[in-house]
């Protein structure tokens, strides 16, 4: 970016004390609520207030209310949109709407909250119809009727603008198909995955580096620097019907099993870092660290707000599960994550242990069943049979100084 066009880009830094402003506005209507409320309260008490009086205070509170919701709607997002991203992604708070707003959904969404604010005005005017003219029952109905046309034309457009934005992000994101490099022959004793030219390759622009960032994986894996030639199973053909990731689409789930060594990690985090190259949004946890961010929302009271937030991505990953025992309640946690997820969203879970042994990770033969049945039904279960690379590699290490010492 050129000089001047750095300069320019910047100028959008004088619109942040405009929402600042925004934010005084929106202290002056909590004041203007509390102070209708106290009226309101006031009267009732005082005995001064008809029902029709009280239905008018109602829906003032309620316009305040409704105001005030737009104006949230135009500080978050337009903040968001033009001046600077806040960060909110994975923020258990962060509103449904702002994950994929954008200046055509923003303006969407404004006109029908003002379609909303006059309605409430047009109900005003009819329930004190006694008290208002003819003259202003017509032109606030017009009025009305305006607001609502212009609304429906704004979300007519914003459909074919939508479509092609997204025909547009799909076409400079899509991910080419997988392919599974043969098996590897020989030395070298670096662990498959390390090597970051082919994963380079990989990249689908901003987008797609920015959703691998979010994700939080250990480290950058690449399914084409896999190396299979320590296993007895899967078939690379397996491997590369995996890569297509189009079990995210379905809801699916992915489940790989094997010893420690076989490369679970390293399949789970490739097929998550194609999952964000094809425009998913992914987090990767371990099981326990899966387990204490559920039991803080369990503490916090938060539970169902949590695994609704959790919603936001289409692929979960779970490492490591079986590792480390859960008590009942971590269990009972993950097993309503597991549940919740059914038919709704995809996970991808790592175990050392065949399910016939998951009642020793959960602690219950009940619960273990239960989260093996959900989690199995529309599963690809990968079972990874092979001598760990981890020892093959020490191995090694050692034949090679028992040779050096020999000669």
């Amino acid at each position: 970016m050129t000089t001047l066009g750095c300069a320019l880009f910047a100028t959008r830094w004088l619109q942040a004390p405009l929402y600042f402003g925004l934010v005084a506005a929106q202290g002056v209507y909590v004041y203007k609520f509390f102070n209708e409320l106290w009226n309101l309260i006031h009267h009732v008490i005082s005995g001064q207030a008809d029902e029709t009086h009280v239905m008018l205070a109602v829906l003032k509170l309620v316009d305040v209310v409704m105001i005030a919701n737009l104006l949230i709607m135009v500080i978050v997002g337009g903040y968001e949109t033009f001046v600077s991203r806040i960060g909110l992604q994975g923020h258990r708070d962060q509103p449904e709407w702002l994950s994929h707003v954008n200046s055509n959904v923003l303006k969407v969404k404004l006109a029908t909250a003002i379609v909303g604010i006059s309605s409430v005005h047009l109900l005003q005017m009819f329930v004190d119809v006694h008290h208002t003219s003819h003259h202003s029952l017509l032109w606030g109905t017009v009025i009305h009727m305006a607001f609502i046309l212009s609304a429906a034309i704004l979300a007519y457009m914003s459909g074919p603008m939508a479509a092609h934005e997204a025909r547009a992000h799909a076409a400079k994101e899509t991910p080419r198909p997988a392919v599974v490099l043969p098996r590897q022959r020989g030395g070298g004793d670096e662990e498959p995955g390390e090597r970051g030219a082919p994963g380079e390759r990989e990249e689908r622009g901003p987008g797609a580096e920015a959703r691998i960032e979010e994700a939080g994986f250990p480290a950058r894996k690449v399914l084409e620097m896999f190396d299979d030639g320590h296993l007895r199973s899967p078939t690379p053909q397996a491997l590369a019907r995996l890569g297509k990731v189009d079990f995210v689409a379905r809801g699916g789930n992915v489940v790989l099993l094997g010893p420690p060594g076989t490369g679970k990690t390293h399949l789970a985090v490739a097929l998550g870092v194609r999952a964000c190259q094809a425009g998913h949004r992914v987090r990767f946890a371990t099981a326990a660290e899966w387990g204490a961010r559920l039991r803080d929302a369990k503490a916090a009271g938060l539970v169902g707000k949590e695994l609704a937030a959790l919603d936001a991505y289409p692929l979960l990953i779970v490492d490591e599960l079986g590792y480390v025992p859960f008590e009942r309640e971590t269990a009972q946690l993950l097993f309503q994550l597991v549940s919740h997820r059914y038919e709704r969203a995809s996970l991808i879970v790592t175990s050392d242990r065949p399910f016939g042994r998951w009642d020793e990770v959960f602690a219950d033969a009940g619960l273990a069943s239960a989260t093996v049945d959900r989690l199995a039904h529309h599963a690809d279960v990968v079972t990874l049979e092979g001598d760990s690379y981890r020892t093959r590699r020490l191995e090694g290490a050692a034949v090679a100084g028992w040779d050096e010492g020999r000669r």
